[in-house]
């Protein structure tokens, strides 16, 4: 189990990283923006009394910097942490000054996270308080909605489904308006996304489709907490994403993963508003000092709730 006093430390890694990031927030540089997170993260993680070794970093998709797979961070050789960080989870998002930009980082004890290289993945998730695999990833999304809608005693034309509004998408877009279901498209940030479906206040009931792995390992962190419902599958498409994902120790290409094969055992997940959003609001500086929310999660303790803080400039 993980020492609850690691999880304020958690809830300052990332809000100091959204700190950085809103600084050039609506400058027009996501790269700029992500690497002031990347820079912010790494620095507070290598001042905690840890020895981390980040097992999920930085995308080469986006061309952007990087916390390397394997980097190892902290002071000290105990306790041995598994870290998966996305700094700036919505770069576009920020450099536009547009909602939903967050710094989300998730810890586990070490071996407790899955590795996975940076490709791209299939993911579907719903909520708590639901049968066991009512959705299920291999199935269409037809006949997803009509279980999901059965199970939680709604007609299918009140189900949402929540997806990147990607033309990969077009087949579940497709499937959902012939139901006459409900859709929330989004631009960017798929970890928000994937989250909506497992917030009791949210108008979410799924999350569909293909985006990052690394982004996919972090939502499952929190739906984990939340008591949600998340399968996935590696999407390797050349012999350089196989040869990454080998090193990783996944030969297996084909398997499909649910929650608990991604987030083993206890986990703490922490996602700070960059920019204001639906999940947290954004970084508001005032004088000489900046207000941050986080939505922070500790599955062992069922700790889950937006935590504001104020810190010095």
């Amino acid at each position: 189990m993980l020492d609850p006093k690691l999880l304020d430390q958690i809830i300052d890694v990332a809000a100091k990283a959204a700190y950085k990031s809103s600084l050039l927030k609506g400058k027009g540089d996501k790269n700029a923006a992500d690497q002031a997170a990347v820079d912010a993260m790494r620095n507070e993680l290598n001042n905690m009394n840890i020895y981390g070794k980040v097992v999920i970093g930085e995308g080469e998709m986006d061309e952007a910097p990087m916390l390397y797979i394997g980097e190892i961070l902290g002071k000290t050789k105990e306790p041995k942490i598994d870290i998966a960080v996305d700094p700036l989870d919505g770069t576009k998002l920020a450099a536009n000054n547009q909602p939903n930009a967050i710094s989300v980082i998730s810890i586990s004890e070490e071996g407790q996270l899955l590795q996975a290289p940076d490709t791209y993945m299939d993911k579907i998730s719903v909520g708590p308080n639901l049968p066991e695999n009512i959705v299920d990833l291999d199935e269409d999304i037809k006949k997803n909605i009509v279980n999901l809608a059965k199970a939680k005693n709604k007609n299918v034309k009140d189900i949402r489904i929540c997806m990147l509004d990607r033309d990969r998408h077009k087949h579940f877009i497709d499937g959902a308006k012939s139901l006459g279901s409900k859709l929330k498209l989004i631009s960017d940030g798929d970890v928000a996304g994937s989250i909506f479906s497992a917030l009791k206040n949210s108008d979410v009931d799924m999350y569909v489709g293909i985006g990052g792995a690394p982004e996919g390992v972090l939502a499952a962190s929190a739906i984990k907490c939340l008591g949600g419902q998340f399968q996935a599958r590696l999407k390797i498409e050349d012999d350089d994403e196989v040869t990454r994902a080998k090193k990783l120790g996944i030969t297996d290409f084909k398997k499909k993963y649910f929650l608990n094969d991604i987030v083993k055992g206890d986990v703490i997940f922490c996602s700070s508003g960059v920019t204001d959003g639906e999940l947290v609001s954004g970084i508001k500086i005032d004088d000489n000092k900046y207000h941050s929310e986080t939505f922070a999660l500790h599955y062992s303790q069922k700790f889950f709730k937006k935590v504001k803080k104020t810190y010095d400039i």
